[in-house]
């Protein structure tokens, strides 16, 4: 399955009415529609400047971890329903020592498209062999400096000999497996520029997705300028450059043609809040869902999630834009 594609495709349906009514009739007919974001563990290695684990009052919170019986659990509940499993929302997946055996977890349960987002410094080829042969089929890599100086910076306690190592590693068992890598790399003022110089550093080989998104304040983070307008003139451009060396190395890009602003939010976003199900040790999907002894159906039926989706074919624009929390990312296939 081409989750790629699908993302295109729901940027092509603009009518947001039409969509709804193509999620209420997946869910009548018990079919998957779910993007399943999953974080196993609550702990992260690194200590990305733009991220929440340098924010001194989320780190005070109580981490956790799934028991493997609880995970069977989370399965058996949400996995039928799911079309793609992200294992690695907002915390490092590979801290979590039974990370193959989830995704074999995913595949009993016949999830189409699985993933794991991480920074990669705890992966090396035996690894990423071990997770290829239990069914993942990609690897979302993030990234927030192309240069040794700028990485190390902004992504705290990683190393970039080991980062780069980890996509040689890829290059080599991609002649073996059939697996995608994407880069998620988030710019500030300050790592913006090297962008243009990102295929000069990653062979463009390595990787089949990049995906180019502007920082967000998702607490109180070390780095904490959230003010582009000094790169705004100049990304369009950046861009065009990028987009350029994507189509020479048969590359799917994913980023808007302007930087977009936050209260700007397109029609192609109104489904995420009834897609997107989040898993962890401390949160399950919605507050009041005992996962641990109701079925998804159950509860689906107690809360009126079916006619949740069908009234939202009915709704205006108005309605549905404030609980969307999405930024418009353009897909460039190649």
């Amino acid at each position: 399955m081409d989750v790629y594609r699908l993302l295109k495709l729901n940027r092509k349906i603009k009518s947001y009415r039409i969509k709804f009514l193509a999620l209420w009739v997946l869910h009548v007919f018990n079919k998957r529609y779910l993007a399943v974001n999953l974080d196993p563990v609550l702990a992260c290695n690194l200590r990305c400047k733009m991220c929440y684990f340098t924010d001194k009052e989320y780190v005070k919170k109580p981490k956790g971890q799934f028991k493997q019986e609880e995970l069977e659990q989370v399965a058996k509940v949400i996995f039928k329903r799911a079309l793609k499993l992200q294992i690695g929302c907002g915390t490092e997946p590979t801290l979590y020592k039974n990370l193959p055996e989830l995704v074999r977890l995913g595949k009993k349960y016949h999830v189409p498209y699985i993933s794991l987002t991480t920074n990669a410094n705890l992966l090396n080829s035996e690894s990423i062999e071990a997770l290829l042969k239990a069914g993942l089929n990609e690897f979302t890599i993030s990234l927030h400096g192309v240069t040794k100086e700028s990485y190390e910076n902004f992504m705290q306690k990683g190393n970039y000999e080991k980062f780069h190592e980890v996509f040689r590693s890829f290059q080599q068992l991609k002649k073996r497996f059939d697996f995608k890598v994407r880069i998620n790399y988030t710019f500030n003022k300050d790592n913006f520029y090297e962008l243009k110089e990102l295929f000069n550093y990653f062979d463009g080989k390595s990787f089949d997705i990049l995906q180019i998104r502007p920082i967000r304040k998702i607490g109180e983070t070390e780095y904490n300028d959230f003010n582009l307008d000094s790169v705004r003139n100049d990304y369009p451009i950046v861009i065009k450059r990028i987009k350029q060396s994507c189509l020479e190395n048969n590359i799917t890009l994913l980023a808007s043609d302007e930087i977009p602003k936050v209260e700007n939010v397109n029609s192609s976003s109104f489904i995420y809040d009834y897609t997107f199900c989040y898993v962890s040790p401390t949160s399950f999907w919605k507050d009041d869902f005992n996962w641990k002894e109701e079925s998804f159906n159950s509860y689906a039926k107690k809360i009126g999630w079916g006619k949740q989706l069908f009234s939202n074919i009915f709704r205006s624009k108005s309605e549905l834009r404030s609980r969307s929390n999405r930024l418009n990312y353009e897909i460039e296939l190649n």
